[in-house]
């Protein structure tokens, strides 16, 4: 076992041109049905340990409610009309629960299906970004929760002096939308990292191009901020330019590894 580990993380890959890949892949389709059963297999698993983990879920499904929903007073404020409706809101929290919690297996199972085609040290940085990916992910979910959408709701249910009746279903899809959205948002230094590592962005291109970063990021934020005051898309805009000035060290930071890295091979096949 401790071999077959060592070897998977020490083996390189076949360096094959994707034109010959493409070629073989015609040529023997039988490599292809590999490959998707491979896959089957790998969501199945992430399939099964999220259900395992929605079902858990289902134990403290009731005071996540009552935690999301403590921006307007806590689970008693929200007012259910249709009688399925509070079923419906317990099923999303749990599921959504139980992809939070499964989310770090579901990722593994992921790189696990591509590892055997990735290089070595792309196959360490994959398993090395998992947990960085997570509290990254985990992190811009506390963002939206702590900060973002206390200001977003009290803005929202006060506009104008009318009183608001929340009803759970929509609520808690609005508060578990803008949590998600952001959470993802969050993963943008780790996408500059990686795609400058494969040398597709540069950090002087990211530099120089700050003033269009900005524009984007206005309009990113236009779309993830839930109200149209510029007080929560100020609130949006602002991490999403410090992660836009953290991602151009991160790229720095890339372009310098793949340049030792590069330095390195040549070297040795100098040698040989």
């Amino acid at each position: 076992m401790v071999q077959e580990i060592r070897e998977f993380f020490t083996e390189e890959p076949e360096d094959t041109p994707l034109a010959d890949s493409l070629q073989k892949a015609v040529s023997n389709p039988q490599s292809i049905l590999e490959h998707l059963d491979a896959l089957r297999k790998h969501l199945t698993r992430a399939a099964i340990v999220l259900g395992l983990a929605t079902i858990l879920s289902f134990a403290f499904a009731s005071r996540i409610i009552d935690l999301l929903a403590q921006p307007v007073g806590g689970i008693e404020f929200l007012v259910a009309i249709d009688p399925t409706e509070p079923v419906g809101t317990f099923m999303r929290v749990s599921l959504m629960s139980g992809f939070a919690i499964s989310l770090p297996y579901i990722i593994l199972e992921l790189w696990l299906f591509a590892a055997p085609g990735l290089s070595r040290d792309a196959r360490k940085f994959g398993l090395g970004a998992i947990p960085i990916v997570v509290l990254f992910f985990l992190g811009g979910v506390a963002f939206a929760y702590f900060i973002m959408l206390p200001t977003a709701i009290d803005f929202l249910t006060n506009f104008m002096g009318m009183t608001s009746q929340l009803r759970p279903s929509t609520y808690i899809r609005f508060v578990t939308n803008v949590m998600f959205a952001i959470g993802a948002a969050f993963q943008f230094p780790l996408v500059i990292y990686v795609l400058a590592r494969m040398g597709i962005v540069r950090a002087k291109v990211l530099k120089d191009q700050w003033r269009l970063a900005i524009v984007l990021m206005a309009i990113m934020a236009a779309a993830i901020t839930p109200t149209v005051d510029p007080v929560n898309m100020a609130l949006v805009m602002g991490p999403m330019i410090i992660l836009y000035l953290f991602s151009i060290g991160l790229a720095g930071l890339a372009e310098r590894n793949r340049a030792a890295r590069q330095m390195a091979e040549n070297s040795s096949s100098q040698n040989l």
